[in-house]
């Protein structure tokens, strides 16, 4: 990727009528960075994500993926560009099997999606590529499977691989433990961490522990400002981080 930082709001800001939802965020991601976005409930993070990926269309600011300006281009056309966002690209088909899944959001990714199951017969590098996917999530030999049988962390694995069909340069994670039990949330975050070195992961997650293990560098909004960011250490430091997010809770989680 072009550019010394993979993704970059430039005063990003998303209004809905008097409120504002995202205040003027100026954020720089460097290529390969695996960084974390935090803050209370209401902060505006999902808000961010949203204008970022262009799923809303933000009231003003500038987004650049690799130094190009993508402001003015849609949410698919961001994603062709390599800029991608788990959990909201596609639904699972629950009464395929895994690979199956794979293969139909490769060939969506081609162009392909209107001739469906008789493009893969002439096209044998799909499942090749599917199941390459899939070992990225340590899901091979879940190939077979439908994805109804699947726990739900799991479930949430397969979405990542899902993303990573659309060829992402930069990976946003919208919580992808959200909903998922302690030791499931554990494989996730370790599988995510293991994803390739050249792509750029930004996540919001809600569970510190997992923050601070996986994140390199965190930005902390709130009321749809950005606070302050740091390194894991500086966030854990910092009394402001404790009292606005955190709360009362922030001295136990931040020990």
């Amino acid at each position: 990727m072009t550019g010394s930082h993979a993704i970059e709001t430039q005063s990003l800001t998303l209004r809905y009528g008097n409120f504002t939802a995202v205040d003027a965020v100026s954020l720089k991601v460097p290529n390969g960075a695996r960084h974390a976005i935090i803050g209370p409930n209401g902060a505006g993070k999902t808000s961010f994500v949203s204008a970022l990926t262009g799923s809303v269309r933000a009231t003003s600011g500038g987004v650049l993926l690799g130094g190009q300006d993508v402001s003015r281009l849609s949410q698919a056309q961001r994603v062709r560009q390599g800029l991608a966002r788990t959990f909201q690209i596609n639904q699972l088909f629950t009464g395929l099997t895994v690979l199956q899944n794979i293969q139909m959001a490769l060939i969506e990714q081609e162009g392909l999606s209107q001739v469906f199951w008789r493009a893969i017969p002439s096209r044998g590098h799909l499942a090749d590529e599917a199941r390459a996917l899939l070992a990225l999530v340590q899901l091979e030999s879940f190939e077979s499977t439908p994805v109804a049988s699947l726990a739900y962390g799991q479930r949430r694995l397969v979405e990542i691989a899902i993303a990573l069909a659309t060829r992402p340069k930069v990976l946003i994670l919208d919580e992808p433990a959200a909903g998922v039990p302690a030791a499931q949330s554990e494989l996730i975050f370790e599988r995510i961490s293991a994803l390739p070195k050249d792509m750029t992961l930004l996540f919001i997650e809600h569970d510190m522990n997992l923050v601070f293990r996986f994140a390199e560098r965190i930005s902390v909004l709130v009321s749809g400002s950005l606070m302050t960011e740091g390194t894991p250490a500086e966030i854990r430091a910092d009394d402001r981080v404790r009292e606005v997010y955190l709360g009362r809770r922030g001295h136990h989680a931040l020990a």
